[in-house]
């Protein structure tokens, strides 16, 4: 049995390339057929998975393509968009980023090396949901990572954002220091004080939520809308603690009508998924879900940022992910 593995060994400031260096001996250990590429840019990922797909499937129309990435969250969002055929690719995930916000809602363990046994071993695939995120609108304004075009549909395995938290994403990833503070233990850092000044800068945007074509939600000072398949977002905010990734629905952490500093009181309660208690946060629940705002914003797949929009429809695809665990 062949495994294909994908390496990020940038993620976490090279931790995915200490990572697999771990695991390469374990494979040989075992007499474990595998391939291994390494991404080398923004978007490689997805024309890895893409080729693996086309070329892996189409020479064995009776089997699966088992394939195996290292990375973050983000790492996997770029997998998971180069996968043509849901049904036949098996797909195992080690953790190896900065987030890792799907590892923690899996409650996958610690080890890598026990995480690679587990996805060895695995018989049958567990089925997850994954999120479907369409620009109904799609702005000029492409992300400082991306200078080309870019799709107009994209999944996402975790959560998919528009306003704050996909703007706070677009700036890390294209933060200088991000790397240097990764290195010292202290990459987080780069989010809070990104999300500071994000959160000072904020204009006053309105936006309206239609959740399953029923009347619309109006929110008339809006700060960001998170559309979830996991619990977690962001490095471990329990932005939606009722998220089931088997469920075929989409939870939405909607954040608005709060003053500015109400937000920084209410921000760190997310971790514990006790923010619901402050007046301007709610939550809601659809399969399908079409956002509206009166201003082009940043939007984040998975916290990969592609460009501004201004209407998005997010749907949920229901077990439609096969993981190896």
């Amino acid at each position: 049995m062949m495994y294909y593995i994908i390496v990020n060994p940038a993620s976490k400031s090279g931790r995915g390339a200490k990572i697999w260096s771990m695991l390469m001996p374990v494979l040989e250990q075992r007499d474990i057929e595998y391939k291994v590429f390494f991404s080398a840019k923004i978007g490689h990922v997805t024309k890895l998975v893409r080729d693996l797909s086309d070329s892996v499937l189409l020479r064995n129309p009776e089997s699966a393509l088992k394939l195996i990435v290292l990375g973050g969250d983000g790492t996997l969002n770029e997998a998971i968009q180069g996968i043509s055929d849901f049904g036949r690719v098996q797909l195992g995930y080690i953790p190896t980023g900065s987030s890792n916000d799907m590892a923690r809602d899996l409650k996958l363990p610690a080890s890598p090396l026990e995480i690679l046994d587990n996805i060895l071993r695995c018989e049958k695939p567990l089925l997850l949901d994954i999120g479907c995120l369409v620009y109904e609108k799609a702005s000029q304004q492409l992300s400082r990572q991306h200078d080309s075009e870019v799709s107009l549909k994209r999944y996402f395995a975790v959560s998919s954002g528009i306003g704050f938290d996909a703007a706070v994403c677009e700036e890390a990833l294209a933060s200088k220091f991000k790397n240097i503070l990764n290195k010292i233990g202290l990459g987080k850092l780069t989010y809070l004080s990104i999300a500071l000044k994000q959160l000072i800068m904020a204009r006053k945007i309105t936006c309206t939520i239609t959740l399953d074509g029923k009347e619309p939600v109006s929110i008339p000072k809006f700060l960001f809308v998170a559309g979830m398949i996991h619990q977690y977002e962001g490095g471990g905010f329990k932005f939606c603690p009722d998220a089931d990734p088997r469920d075929g629905i989409i939870d939405i952490c909607a954040v608005g009508n709060i003053p500015k500093w109400l937000i920084l009181l209410a921000l760190p309660t997310a971790f514990k998924g006790n923010h619901y208690r402050f007046d301007g946060i709610d939550r809601y629940y659809a399969s399908r879900v079409h956002i509206e705002t009166s201003a082009p914003l940043w939007v984040h797949t998975d916290g990969e940022v592609t460009m501004k929009s201004s209407s998005i429809t997010l749907t949920c695809e229901r077990e439609k992910l096969q993981l190896l665990l």
